[in-house]
């Protein structure tokens, strides 16, 4: 079961790295850097943007990797304390 979230957090890393691009691109180094340090930012920004840039399959993908991150997470914590017991 980590092995599926690390590959969940590998696709959501190479969806970062693609708005990231896309962000260098569109608003400069300097947003650009400010996307690598805060990646908040670039999910909003790539949300807002999504549309006008033709990412939105990006930030799909993006968004559901984030989710079942957080349930896969969720359910391994749950079985590691239900083990521990």
């Amino acid at each position: 079961m980590q092995a599926l979230s690390s590959l969940i957090g590998l696709g959501s890393l190479v969806c970062f790295i693609m708005v990231v691009i896309k962000l260098f691109k569109d608003k400069g180094a300097l947003h650009g850097i400010l996307g690598i340090i805060c990646g908040i930012y670039t999910f909003i920004w790539g949300w807002i943007n999504a549309g006008r840039l033709g990412i939105k399959n990006i930030m799909l993908a993006w968004t559901a990797c984030i989710v079942v991150q957080i349930i896969l997470g969720t359910v391994i914590a749950m079985s590691a304390s239900h083990a521990a017991q």
